[in-house]
Parts: structure tokens; sequence; C-alpha cells
């Protein structure tokens, strides 16, 4: 396996696992603006921008996390024949399968593009009674679609170094 591609996984995988570790702590930045919500709708008037806002942290905080999940093998997966399977056709398994999600997310890369550029050019609105801008959490989508996209392909060269017996030090524990 080539120095690049080994050097290319690792950097991704430093790169993911902070800003997961760091994009961990938004359920408390979700949990402060509903708890605003619930206290402002009870003692004062109701804020028009409360769930908006926790929308837009839920979506931060899942497309932002997305990779490092996948990194740690924490993703759901459906383990019927899976769990049993040898390392290895687990490996052609994952490699096989990684292959549809790189295409998906380049897909969806282009779309996420496309439309961020179309917010920024025409400064899209949400139709909400609070009209934020669109364009920061369609960029934040769009690097965390990037960041998953990076993510996978390491996941695909780390399957393909397993099958050919060759062992990448992952961050996930109990992974070889």
């Amino acid at each position: 396996m080539p120095d690049a591609f080994l050097s290319y996984v690792r950097l991704v995988d430093r790169l993911n696992r902070r800003i997961g570790r760091i994009v961990m702590y938004g359920i408390f930045v979700m949990m402060a603006i509903l708890l605003w919500s619930s206290l402002s709708k009870t003692f004062f008037l109701p804020s028009l921008w409360t769930l908006e806002m926790a929308q837009f942290a839920m979506v931060s905080y899942y497309i932002l996390g997305g990779p490092y999940s996948i990194q740690l093998g924490t993703n759901v997966r459906m383990d019927l024949l899976y769990g049993n399977w040898s390392p290895t056709r687990k490996a052609w398994f994952d490699a096989f399968t990684v292959c549809f999600l790189i295409f998906y997310l380049g897909v969806l890369l282009y779309g996420g593009l496309s439309s961020t550029s179309y917010s920024l050019q025409y400064g899209e609105r949400s139709a909400t009674a609070w009209r934020p801008y669109m364009w920061p959490i369609k960029v934040i989508m769009c690097v965390g679609i990037t960041l998953m996209l990076l993510q996978a392909i390491a996941e695909l060269i780390r399957d393909i170094a397993r099958i050919r017996g060759i062992k990448i030090d992952s961050l996930a524990e109990g992974r070889s």
C-alpha cells in the first residue's frame, strides 16, 4: 500500500476525529436553544427563532458528526449475515458497498454546491416568520458532505488494505 494512501487515511481520520469531538458538544447547544424556547413560551413572549435554530443546530450536529461516526464504526449496520463473516469477507463487502456511498455523496455534494451557490447569489431566506439566510446552513451541509466523502474514501482504502492483509492503524477500538 503506497505511503500516500496511508498518509491520506491518517490525515482524514485525524481531521474528522477533531471535528467530531468538537461537534459532539453541539447537543448542549440544542438543549440550550430548546430550553430557552420552553422558558420564553412559558414566561415571556415566544421567540420566533428557536425552532428553526434548533433544526439548524441538529443538522450541523448530525452532518458534521457523521464522518466521525463512520470512522468509529458506530453507524447502523444490518448484522443478520455480516456479523458471522470473516474479516476479509467483511472487507470485500464493505469495499463494494462504500462505492455506492461515494457515488451518492458525490451527487449530494454536486447538488449541495449548486444550491449553496444559488442561495449566496440570490440571498435566499427561509419562508418562516424569522426569515434567516439559508446560505450558512447550506455551507455547513456542503462541508459535512465533503468530510463524509473524504472519510468514505479513507474507509475504501482501509478495506482494500484489509483485503490485502495490511493493517492500517485506526482510531476506532477493536478495528484493524
